[in-house]
């Protein structure tokens, strides 16, 4: 029997089989206490090490190919060294350190178990204790073998990814295993020894934006719900996620960037050393939901952001773009909606794309960010004072990793500012990519945001990004894919600096909407755009799906009410917004009093409510929203100082006028207060009848927001 390391919190209990002749690798990760009637696979260690690495020359040691994450040589020959266990703050860190003599590498498993629920982080680092350099082609994250619980898991599992596209975002959908290529493949009786195939499933990114395809999550879960895998890989650059069959069972490994999908190689010269990025995974076992697993999340990424002001107060933000202003704004633009905007209570006034160009061709030419005197003939400042006098904080939006090729600095700054292929600056979409590697390029973007914070007083920037890398860069850097993380990194550094100066300052995360809706983004940004979509009805599902992927005091959705649209519309785009953060924008300056009267009574409401959202956790009755759902729902559930309260926005997109709303949660609760809270004056009936809310309204189109507390 292999020695053993055990780490355990509240919540959580992590062991490490320490073998005497072979490599370490992750035994157990269960909620505490560690259950006994858990059936023990034939093999669990086979080759998912603890730490899977790969080296220039070598690759895997056994069946699965080194086009997977697992079974390579160099992870199968690491022993044992040391471990370490501390207590910091809300983490218990066991750190193991593993040697491999052939190559003088020293890796270490870096382990944090959450105190707040069944949440592990795990990033992996590597040090050259040789003499030569070592070319470095991957370090997982993290690899866990025997995840699942039965030996015939090809049917009694499913597996969860949520497809992430330009205006359709965090769509989960679920596969059986045999429809992603792992099923019994017979092996076993006539070769007992081969109890792996070559399969495997892999979700990949390898461009800037790091979301788009895929969000970098992935969940498996027993069709009976007797267990539940759920993880995110945080990385602001290339990831990849794993699962596949080893040892009778099932494997699930992720990491940054590595050579085979990302043209990732990093060179090691003797004593340096390479940290990878975090995965944060939650396991939960016995009678378990999907909202169980998103709630164990959602309270661990409240525990990984950069704490701010910002989210205790949860201030509404109007934005002058979406089906606004969209990129054209002006002085009388501005001030005609700025009487409406204040009266609806919102706190901040940000004015979008174009107020740095004479015309509205500037796509070609951004990089500059200067205002435009043609745009503001008054002059900026006075503009932006005037937002401030009405009591609301200006901000603006800005794309600073670009500049247009036809911006008069490109050819002022040095080459060696962008990114670069060949001797050449990488074009996309008519702009340069700037290298926040080269300090130049960050003192030039310091001086602009100091001089809008310090001179127009700006207090809120929309950081957008609007291109798709995918080339790396090969300057200053062993591969285009080691240049291009060194950028995303010095990147988010930059970002964490400006906060450092500017405390109160919020900044927004955009990438076209969504495509840059990781964890690296949004441990430093202060909140997240969700979408481009200006469809408030496609918007419903988007907004209904958002809090698997961004926390509600984070996840930023567009109401946009607009002159023309009917009544339910316009109370719809203002309802998909109430249960996370207000991008409040539309045509405010042209509604009528009533539909004005529609827009702020949800802005009433969401002040009435918002003090709850930043402790809340999310949950789905109706299951997962899917983009053709006539009907959906996403609920909030809160608990302060004894009170049971839910919120709860439903959406009828079609089908039948009434719907039952499950709360599984609530056992023991005989009755539930239900209250309208939004539009209070539109038709709809909410009753609590056997453990469930009913819900009718009219055969229309149309959204309602309720209010639920349990009466214990």
């Amino acid at each position: 029997m292999p020695e053993i390391i055990e780490a355990s919190t509240g919540g959580l209990q992590v062991v490490i089989a320490i073998p005497k002749d072979s490599h370490p690798y992750i035994k157990e990760i269960s909620a505490a206490p560690l259950r006994t009637d858990r059936k023990p696979h034939a093999d669990p260690v086979r080759y998912a090490s603890l730490v899977e690495v790969r080296v220039s020359g070598e690759g895997n040691s056994g069946p699965k190919t080194n086009a997977s994450l697992i079974g390579s040589a160099v992870s199968q020959r690491l022993r044992y060294v040391k471990h370490t266990i501390t207590e910091k703050g809300e983490w218990t860190k066991l750190d193991v350190e593993m040697h491999d003599e052939r190559t003088g590498l020293t890796v270490t498993s870096h382990l944090d178990l959450s105190r707040a629920g069944p949440v592990l982080r795990s990033r992996s680092s590597v040090r050259n204790d040789s003499q030569d350099s070592r070319i470095i082609h991957q370090v997982s994250s993290l690899v866990v073998g025997g995840v699942t619980s039965n030996d015939k898991w090809w049917d009694t599992y499913e597996m969860w990814t949520a497809k992430n596209s330009w205006f359709r975002e965090a769509q989960w959908q679920k596969n059986t295993l045999p429809e992603l290529g792992l099923d019994d493949f017979g092996f076993g009786w006539l070769a007992p020894d081969i109890v792996e195939s070559k399969a495997y499933h892999s979700l990949s990114n390898r461009s800037t934006f790091t979301t788009l395809g895929h969000l970098p999550m992935g969940m498996l879960r027993a069709t009976d719900g007797s267990d539940l895998w759920l993880w995110q890989v945080e990385n602001s650059g290339a990831w990849r996620s794993d699962i596949g069959d080893v040892g009778k069972s099932l494997y699930i490994a992720t990491s940054g960037p590595d050579a085979n999908d990302h043209d990732w190689r990093l060179k090691l010269q003797p004593g340096e050393s390479y940290m990878s990025c975090w995965t944060a995974m939650v396991h939960l076992e016995g009678q378990v939901t999907t909202d169980d697993a998103f709630a164990a999340l959602t309270t661990y990424r409240r525990s990984i952001i950069r704490p701010h002001p910002d989210h205790e107060h949860l201030p509404i933000i109007f934005n002058d773009y979406m089906n606004c202003l969209m990129g054209d704004p002006t002085e009388d633009k501005i001030l005609a909606l700025l009487e409406p905007v204040r009266k609806s209570g919102a706190e901040y006034f940000v004015i979008d794309a174009g107020w740095y160009a004479d015309d509205s061709d500037w796509w070609y030419d951004v990089g500059e960010w200067e205002p435009s005197k043609k745009r503001f003939p008054s002059g900026f400042k006075k503009l932006l004072d005037t937002i401030r006098d009405a009591g609301l904080k200006p901000g603006l939006w800005i794309e600073p990793e670009v500049m247009g090729v036809n911006c008069k600095l490109a050819d002022t700054l040095s080459s060696a500012c962008f990114l670069q292929r060949d001797g050449n600056r990488i074009v996309e979409s008519g702009r340069y990519h700037l290298d926040y590697r080269h300090p130049a390029t960050r003192e030039r973007m310091d001086k602009v945001i100091d001089r809008l914070v310090g001179e127009y007083g700006v207090g809120y920037f929309k950081f957008d990004y609007n291109i798709q890398h995918v080339l790396g860069t090969d300057i200053d850097c062993f591969s285009p894919g080691e240049g291009q993380a060194g950028h995303s990194s010095a990147y988010l550094a930059w970002v964490g600096a400006i906060l450092d100066r500017y405390p109160d300052l919020v900044i927004e995360n955009c990438s076209s909407g969504g495509m840059r809706m990781d964890y690296a983004m949004l441990s430093t940004h202060t909140l997240q755009s969700t979408s481009d979509q200006q469809d408030p009805v496609h918007y419903a599902v988007i907004a209904a799906a958002i809090p698997t992927a961004v926390l509600p005091e984070q996840g930023a959705s567009w109401a946009y009410a607009q002159p023309d649209w009917s009544d339910e519309i316009n109370a719809l785009t203002v309802a998909n917004s109430l249960l996370g953060r207000i991008h409040l924008s539309g045509r405010l300056d042209a509604l009528s009093h009533t539909q004005l009267d529609l827009v702020y009574e949800g802005m009433n409401v969401y002040k009435g409510l918002r003090q709850y959202l930043r402790n809340a956790t999310p949950f789905w009755p109706l299951g997962l929203p899917s983009w053709k759902d006539e009907w959906l729902a996403l609920g909030m559930k809160c608990h302060e100082n004894g009170m049971e309260r839910v919120y709860m926005t439903v959406w009828r997109r079609g089908g039948d006028t009434s719907c039952r709303l499950p709360f599984d949660f609530w056992e023991g609760v005989s009755d539930a207060k239900v209250k309208l809270l939004y539009p209070s004056q539109f038709q709809a009936e909410g009753k609590w009848k056997e453990g469930s809310l009913h819900v009718t309204v009219p055969e229309t189109t149309c959204a309602r927001l309720f209010q639920l507390d349990a009466v214990l």
